[in-house]
């Protein structure tokens, strides 16, 4: 076993080099690290479902989609998140097993006085308060698990709740959605005070010592250039974050001086398919030119401002400022 000690805070470096190491590399690997200010959202979600677009956008929240299932969390640098690679000998040995890469965890836990416990599908719970999220992913061209899970350590509660706060009721489509739970910090629940290095030290110490073979390995400069590569290419497009999501209908009622707009849109692979606008709102020009202008367009902001910037929004609109029509997009 080959065990990485990765200093890299970036989010987007940071999904490029799981991916990088799963598939350019034989060796079973454990990796421990962290992420500045980030949401990851589960492969198979739509993304703008998952997070609080406004929040994430005000507070440099880096919004990222992982190669593995389930829902969306929230990292920042009070979190830990650890990583296993590990090889299948047959393909009847590739299956989901969350609790047998959990169980590490949990007896370094118990080591430090702490009860954590492994709960439901694939949480890690203190006195019933979910403190890690678990997720899997196969690659079977090279019969390889990839297994990561995050480590609330000293998080920003507040700003995790901030983060992925949604309403609901935007949002219909048939993607994944993230079931949130009470969540806790390990470090509520230490004897003694410890810092989050001092953790992550006792982590790396622990799985060395459980794993008589294993070595420290330390990302080579051909290893990192490749895995920015990856992070450039992939994990910082638009294309992967949000226009991978499914497809979804978005819909949205605001009120302005000039009266209330309902807002529909039709999503596929991120791009508006349809757009319609009802409400007894007054206009003098025919909103049809704005709902056929937007076919096509990205469902991000950037793309639809630039639309909406042909118009002039109050002739469409009665009363209605371009701002609150593009606000109420999201």
């Amino acid at each position: 076993m080959l065990i990485i000690q990765n200093h890299h805070n970036d989010p987007y470096f940071n999904m490029a080099a799981e991916e990088y190491l799963l598939k350019q590399f034989d060796d079973n690997i454990f990796m421990l690290w962290r992420n500045e200010n980030a949401v990851i959202v589960g492969k198979h979600q739509n993304t703008l479902a998952e997070i609080n677009l406004e929040h994430v956008q005000n507070n440099g929240v880096k919004v990222v989609r992982r190669l593995s299932g389930g829902g969306a969390v929230f990292h920042d640098l009070g979190n830990l998140n650890f990583t296993f690679i590990n090889n299948a000998q047959t393909a009847d040995d590739i299956k989901i097993d969350f609790k047998h890469f959990c169980m590490p965890i949990i007896e370094v836990l118990k080591s430090m006085g702490v009860n954590a416990e492994f709960s439901g599908r694939n949480d890690l719970l203190i006195d019933g308060m979910k403190f890690s999220g678990n997720a899997e992913h196969i690659y079977h061209q090279k019969k390889r698990i990839l297994h990561h899970g995050t480590l609330l350590f000293a998080s920003q509660i507040a700003d995790l709740s901030a983060a992925l706060k949604v309403n609901p009721l935007k949002f219909q489509d048939k993607a994944v959605k993230s079931v949130r739970s009470r969540v806790t910090n390990i470090s509520s629940h230490l004897p003694e005070p410890m810092e989050v290095t001092a953790f992550y030290n006792k982590i790396v110490e622990h799985i060395a010592k459980e794993n008589s073979h294993a070595r420290f390995y330390e990302l080579t400069e051909t290893d990192i250039a490749a895995i920015q590569t990856l992070a450039k290419e992939k994990y910082s497009s638009w294309e992967w974050n949000f226009g991978y999501s499914p497809k979804y209908t978005f819909q949205k009622l605001i009120k302005t001086e000039g009266g209330h707009i309902e807002i529909y849109l039709n999503v596929v692979k991120g791009l508006i398919e349809e757009a319609k606008f009802h409400g007894d709102f007054f206009n003098i020009n025919d909103k049809e030119e704005i709902e056929k202008a937007l076919i096509g367009c990205k469902h991000f902001q950037a793309d639809i401002e630039a639309v909406i910037q042909q118009f002039d929004v109050p002739k469409y609109f009665n009363n209605t400022k371009a701002e609150e029509l593009l606000m109420g997009m999201f």
